[in-house]
């Protein structure tokens, strides 16, 4: 019998950022499969938490999380990075497999944000699908993303008058940075904006656990701002032992700040 696998994006964890869409997708889910990093990150235990708290909130009944143990990545910067994140989905998809096996019925996976954007939940599912070890339909349910909390607490438009905007990684932020003035940036825990040359030709509009009690807010030009950034950064992170941050960055002069 054909199961169904939803991946119902949650938001950035404020329990009234989830869609009326989300809440009917998580009340007809058996259960809730969610990733489980404490065995690597003993600090990430709130963040199932959270994911307990937007359940309680609104699903109707007993909800039951599944706990999947979340494999160990290859961070060692290989040569071959994509090699190792393809090779860090299917253990993930192997480990979500064997929790479908074990759990019958339809179950929903708990997603941070989006799925669409930087998250591998698609990927995985699509991977489990391939391996036809459990017949699944997998559906997809939007959630709202962090980007667009930054520009909502940040009061801003993020692409200026007819211009593009480019979303990238803290990987790739340097390359992208020579070529495009308009950029949005996620997964970077270095915070590679401090390496790019003439910082003074930048502004930056950079969030921290949007949507959160301790959500973070620094605005301004990027040389004046950034040592400010990497020491609430800091200290957002000693505090819950994890962090999750995004900025946009915006050459100064390219038109005008909220158009």
């Amino acid at each position: 019998m054909t199961r169904r696998l939803t991946l119902v994006g949650l938001g950035p964890g404020d329990p009234e950022l989830v869609t009326a869409q989300a809440v009917r997708a998580l009340n007809e889910a058996d259960y809730f499969l969610v990733a489980d990093k404490t065995g690597q990150h003993p600090g990430t235990a709130d963040l199932i938490a959270m994911r307990e708290a937007i359940c309680a909130r609104h699903v109707t009944g007993a909800s039951r999380l599944v706990h999947v143990p979340d494999p160990e990545r290859d961070r060692a910067d290989p040569a071959d990075y994509t090699g190792a994140v393809r090779d860090w989905h299917e253990a993930r998809a192997q480990a979500f497999e064997q929790a479908l096996l074990d759990n019958p019925g339809d179950a929903a996976v708990l997603v941070w944000g989006d799925p669409a954007l930087y998250d591998s939940a698609i990927r995985v599912a699509d991977r489990i699908a391939e391996r036809a070890r459990v017949d699944i339909t997998v559906d997809v349910v939007p959630g709202l993303s962090s980007i667009q909390l930054l520009a909502a607490h940040h009061r801003l438009v993020l692409n200026t008058i007819g211009g593009p905007i480019t979303i990238t990684t803290g990987r790739r932020l340097l390359h992208d940075a020579a070529t495009h003035d308009n950029l949005v940036v996620l997964l970077d825990g270095a915070l590679t904006c401090r390496q790019l040359p003439g910082l003074s030709a930048w502004q930056i509009w950079w969030g921290a656990n949007l949507g959160s009690s301790d959500e973070q807010l620094v605005a301004g030009n990027l040389d004046e701002v950034a040592d400010r950034i990497w020491s609430r950064r800091t200290a957002a992170k000693q505090s819950r032992g994890w962090v999750m941050d995004t900025y946009l960055l915006r050459r100064a002069g390219s038109l005008e700040r909220r158009s």
